[in-house]
């Protein structure tokens, strides 16, 4: 990777934006970190997320670009997709050479009652993203979508080559909206475009609404933890380093223009389905206490099973995600004991 690359990464103070920018920093390249901080999970994480980056939390009230003295080659901005003008006038002043899009409502759930939520940011906020790249000649635009695009696909491993035009959540529709977005402006403008189809992703300083969090909270509180589908679920977890990695290694691969558009679809996984009561189990063990599981029919818009096919990312970037799930397991719960102090720490003395 080109040292000297300036990046937008939208979605900075988010999971998966955190990460990524303090990679990209570590590896000589000009950030510029930029964050809504909306308040669908407690913004408290996102504020301690933008600290680890070098922000504090008076900093980031203001709308307008932060010099780069905090911490060297990693800026911040908060501002909301929705702006199309502040963002724009952002693209003109920063002249990035790639913009990686991560940030999104996300949550299949909560789209089942927040629809509009989605619309707003999902779409609206995308397609700003998308009309900024088309005039500032952006060399390369990464945006996430989501294994949820697979729908109601019932083949395994799901491969990129497969129709995804059955989304059973809103969430998944506006996913699948986004790389529709993304191929058409890449066929009428020849913009290099890649989608990254994420799957289940988890590690430190994750999403509280994410199951592996709710669940390790919900262990050591003594409390029941609600498991669908009566526990009968599979989930191709993806630890975080392996997620970044990938992106990284992605930046510098363009999409070739044939046969229609310079644009490329990846799947982002561990390719290791695990069973959900292994998940539960392996929280178990690294917390020493045991779950109280109080099992539920299948919900709405959910799937029994996801499992990438990761051949192409393989291919392409000479890398696929191998982290085995226990491993990141315990690097989350450590994160988890420290991040939330003496009341994680005292729940897991009461069980000795």
């Amino acid at each position: 990777m080109a040292k000297r690359l300036r990046v937008l990464v939208t979605g900075s103070a988010g999971f998966i934006g955190h990460h990524l920018a303090l990679a990209l920093q570590e590896l000589g390249c000009t950030v510029v970190g930029l964050d809504a901080i909306l308040s669908y999970y407690d913004p408290m994480l996102k504020y301690g997320r933008l600290a680890l980056q070098g922000f504090e939390r008076h900093d980031i009230r203001y709308n307008q670009l932060l010099g780069s003295n905090l911490k060297e080659g990693l800026s911040f901005i908060h501002l909301d997709l929705t702006d199309e003008l502040a963002l724009n006038r952002l693209f003109e002043e920063q002249r990035f050479d790639v913009v990686v899009n991560l940030a999104a409502q996300a949550g299949v759930r909560y789209s089942m009652d927040h629809p509009q939520s989605y619309v707003t940011s999902n779409l609206v906020g995308f397609a700003n993203v998308l009309e900024s790249c088309r005039q500032h000649h952006i060399k390369h635009l990464l945006f996430a979508s989501s294994s949820s695009v697979y729908g109601l696909n019932q083949e395994t491993p799901f491969k990129t080559s497969m129709k995804t035009d059955q989304p059973i959540s809103f969430y998944a529709a506006t996913k699948k909206a986004n790389e529709v977005m993304a191929h058409s402006y890449a066929h009428l403008y020849q913009i290099p475009m890649t989608g990254l189809r994420f799957f289940t992703v988890y590690g430190p300083w994750g999403r509280p609404d994410m199951a592996y969090y709710s669940f390790t909270k919900a262990i050591l509180a003594g409390t029941p933890i609600k498991v669908f589908n009566n526990g009968n679920m599979h989930r191709d977890f993806t630890f975080i380093d392996d997620v970044v990695r990938s992106i990284v290694k992605l930046i510098d691969v363009l999409p070739a223009p044939a046969p229609t558009a310079p644009y490329k679809i990846y799947n982002i996984g561990n390719s290791q389905p695990e069973h959900l009561l292994e998940l539960i189990a392996t929280i178990e063990r690294l917390l020493g206490k045991k779950a109280i599981i109080d099992l539920h029919p299948m919900q709405p818009g959910d799937v029994e099973a996801t499992f990438a096919d990761v051949e192409d990312l393989k291919a392409a970037a000479d890398f696929h995600p191998d982290t085995p799930l226990a491993e990141g397991l315990a690097q989350f719960v450590a994160w988890y004991l420290a991040y939330h102090g003496k009341q994680a720490k005292n729940a897991m003395n009461a069980s000795d």
